[in-house]
């Protein structure tokens, strides 16, 4: 592990590299080093705006691909982020090589990642601090149900395009605490349909809200599983769940809905919100219009 350094900025690789080709975007003011794909973000701002920059190809210390590999699989992301554009999700203002490098610069969005992994030993050093899945949980129902809204709207949009949302979870999703706005940041590994599962077990995704699909070689992922990630997600935005249970997901590789009294809402809407995430694939609802015909009828009240 070696530091590096970009204006006030710290950050770990395994390598030292220079990255002051970024000044032409401003000073850096963040980023986040701690990265399976092989990238890393950092902000930049000049006198008139902010900008994200993915850069892949660094060999990042939790690289879980070759820095060649990252490379390629971000360029080959970059063409979702315009076909599936939509308003609650960054947009991209250029991309391009340097050197051994591949970067993507974005629209700065603001808000907090709702699992921002990088900041968890942070929050276990000083528990006064919240997290900002935390700081989500507690918000008002209507706002959460919002937030909801931006997400079946944008899977809605992903299907109807003909793709399929992988890996798609609360690391991909920021929320603006001052504004209430809902933004998507990472859709790189989504796919146009049809879509099978060519890696079993080890398919993309946090084991945390897999589908059943997402564990088994030869099986297709498609509307259905992105309806059981949508509730899978409702769950953990308005279910409370003992760590020994999210542990047990893990452990078990299936995801399990909470109970109905550790559930925020209605009965009638703890009932959308398992068939959403029914283990048996058939009793699903089979589209995403099905499922927020419920979901809005079982939260009219709100």
């Amino acid at each position: 592990m070696i530091i590096n350094k970009l204006d006030s900025i710290e950050f770990r690789l395994k390598e030292l590299h220079d990255f002051t080709w970024l000044k032409k975007y401003g000073t850096a003011f963040w980023v986040v080093d701690e990265t399976g794909s092989g990238c890393i973000c950092i902000g930049m701002e000049d006198a008139e705006r902010k900008y994200f920059c993915k850069i892949a190809g660094v060999n990042t210390v939790e690289a879980e691909v070759s820095p060649e590999e990252s490379v390629k699989i971000l360029k080959e992301a970059v063409h979702l982020y315009y076909d599936l554009a939509h308003p609650n999700l960054t947009k991209i203002i250029e991309e391009y090589d340097y050197n051994q490098f591949y970067v993507v610069v974005f629209e700065w969005a603001d808000g907090e990642c709702l699992f921002d992994h990088w900041n968890f030993e942070t929050y276990q050093r000083d528990i006064g601090i919240k997290s900002p899945k935390e700081k989500f949980k507690e918000l008002p129902v209507s706002k959460k149900l919002k937030a909801i809204e931006v997400l079946n709207s944008f899977l809605q949009n992903v299907n109807q395009k003909g793709y399929v949302a992988v890996d798609f979870y609360d690391g991909s999703i920021m929320y603006d605490f001052s504004t209430d706005v809902t933004t998507i940041c990472d859709i790189d590994l989504f796919k146009k349909a049809p879509v099978i599962n060519d890696k079993g077990v080890d398919w993309f995704g946090t084991k945390r809200l897999k589908a059943p699909e997402e564990y088994i070689e030869g099986c297709a992922i498609d509307e259905q599983t992105n309806i059981f990630i949508l509730g899978a997600l409702i769950f953990e935005f308005f279910g409370r769940f003992s760590d020994e249970e999210i542990h047990q997901r893990y452990c078990n590789n299936q995801f399990i809905p909470c109970t109905l009294p550790n559930w925020q809402l209605s009965e009638e809407s703890y009932q959308v919100a398992t068939k959403a995430v029914s283990l048996n694939k058939s009793e699903r609802y089979l589209t995403f219009a099905e499922f927020w015909y419920e979901w809005k009828a079982a939260n009219s009240n709100f």
